[in-house]
């Protein structure tokens, strides 16, 4: 179906509701590079005119990749629940956007409609949506999710300890975990990107964390963020896998060039839980994804990136993540050209999520080649805090030496909390002040954590 609307006496014609959506579009480097973004200011505001007349019925009818080659497709639409959709059914995309912002509109009812809510209905009302509508609107939907620790409360910010190491030095990683758990981070989990794939350095990373972690009680999980079929094969091992981590996009084109599939990912889900390692939860996937990969792919099908990355959440959805993680910047420029559009980026995947039921993290970073920089990175972080992100990252001295990008430091974490009066999760928290390495107010000791703590670290450190 073809849309159109008249915008200073000049005519613009909109093929179908995927082109659409692309003109639609904040200015992005990916879409430009596509060949799908719209051409002018003017078309741009044409084509959200347009878009605000939509119904949002119109999305079920109109699949923007065809529902019979595409499995994301027929997932999205096979898993719509229509009694969650009546309640909103009548509403345009512009008309959907002024009930989001309503002050009546709140937890409960956001709760109400997500799962009546499509990837395209909720990427389409964000390209209606300013930064500070993208902000209010996420605010009002906590997701929380439990595994050893809970993750998602309002008033909360927990932090991905990742203590990556160029070499998968044992000692090395060790030390950055000392050094972050010291700073209170690793409350959403401690994660690690291996150097190597092979399944023996994988498990002796597993069974690292596994020993600190058992050692001192701390109320958190691991991951080792290999590919699944690789963390199948360690399950099967016996290794102590915590979080199931893959990679995941919004076409099933892009997903096969990550080597997954969703039966694929049933199995990897199935098998984590088999393991009940969880104490006060059972959720325990954890996925990443990002603005321009399956663009990278050639595997969007016309779609523009922001809406794929959209389509990625309905994967995440399906297998009921502990987190998800989009790492905002890390593609590079050709998606992502500068820090405005890293910013804009990093608030319409949280947003979207978050209207979804996903437990959004963002990892808040960008490459060296962008132009972007840390003054960036501070100004996405704050308004992530204010809108109410579930996780960030903690990287030493916010460079990760082994991914060769920039991210959040354990410092970061400090400011956000501290600015914005956030706290720890509630078990993490909790062990922090046990330790002795917080106060009662939350605070970091001046004069460190418990010296048994101390020491036994540091010996773990040496013998790692």
């Amino acid at each position: 179906m073809a849309y159109t609307h008249t915008l200073l006496r000049e005519t613009y014609r909109f093929p179908d509701l995927k082109a659409l959506l692309a003109k639609a579009s904040p200015p992005r480097s990916g879409d430009q590079l596509a060949g799908i973004a719209a051409a002018s200011e003017a078309e741009r505001a044409a084509a959200r005119l347009a878009l605000a007349d939509v119904p949002l019925r119109r999305f079920l009818d109109e699949a923007l990749i065809p529902y019979e080659s595409d499995e994301i497709t027929r997932l999205i639409l096979d898993d719509h629940d229509p009694v969650a959709f009546a309640g909103i059914a009548h509403l345009t995309v512009g008309e959907f956007r002024d009930w989001l912002l309503r002050a009546e509109t709140d937890t409960a009812a956001l709760t109400r409609v997500a799962s009546g809510l499509t990837p395209e209905m909720v990427a389409a009302v964000s390209k209606l949506m300013r930064n500070q509508d993208l902000i209010a609107v996420a605010r009002k939907r906590p997701v929380v999710t439990r595994f050893r620790s809970t993750v998602g409360l309002p008033g909360r910010l927990a932090v991905r300890l990742q203590p990556n190491h160029a070499t998968d030095d044992p000692k090395g990683i060790a030390a950055s975990m000392l050094d972050g758990l010291m700073y209170g981070c690793g409350d959403a989990m401690i994660g690690i990107n291996p150097a190597s794939d092979q399944p023996a350095a994988i498990g002796d990373l597993l069974r690292m964390v596994d020993e600190l972690r058992q050692r001192h009680d701390i109320p958190t999980q691991s991951c080792v963020l290999t590919h699944v079929t690789t963390t199948l094969a360690a399950i099967e091992q016996g290794a102590p896998v915590d979080l199931v981590f893959q990679s995941i996009a919004g076409t099933e084109q892009a997903n096969a060039g990550f080597g997954v599939s969703l039966s694929l990912l049933a199995q990897a889900h199935a098998a984590g839980l088999s393991l009940a390692r969880g104490t006060v939860g059972r959720q325990l996937m954890y996925f990443e994804t990002g603005q321009g990969s399956a663009l990278s792919a050639e595997a969007h099908h016309g779609v523009d990136q922001q809406t794929c990355e959209t389509r990625a959440y309905a994967v995440a959805r399906k297998f009921d993540p502990f987190l998800v993680n989009t790492v905002v910047g890390f593609i590079g420029p050709e998606y992502l050209y500068d820090g405005k559009q890293i910013i804009r980026a990093g608030l319409e995947d949280h947003c979207c999520g978050k209207l979804l039921g996903v437990p959004m993290g963002v990892d808040i970073c960008y490459t060296n080649h962008a132009e972007a920089d840390q003054d960036d990175m501070d100004t996405l972080l704050t308004l992530l805090g204010v809108a109410g992100v579930n996780f960030i990252m903690g990287v030493p001295g916010a460079d990760d030496v082994m991914l060769n990008y920039q991210s959040t430091s354990f410092h970061d974490a400090l400011y956000a909390r501290e600015v914005l009066g956030l706290r720890r999760a509630p078990e993490f928290e909790d062990w922090l002040a046990r330790m002795g390495i917080t106060d009662e107010r939350g605070a970091l000791r001046r004069a460190g954590p418990t010296q048994p703590l101390l020491a036994g670290a540091r010996d773990w450190v040496r013998t790692a």
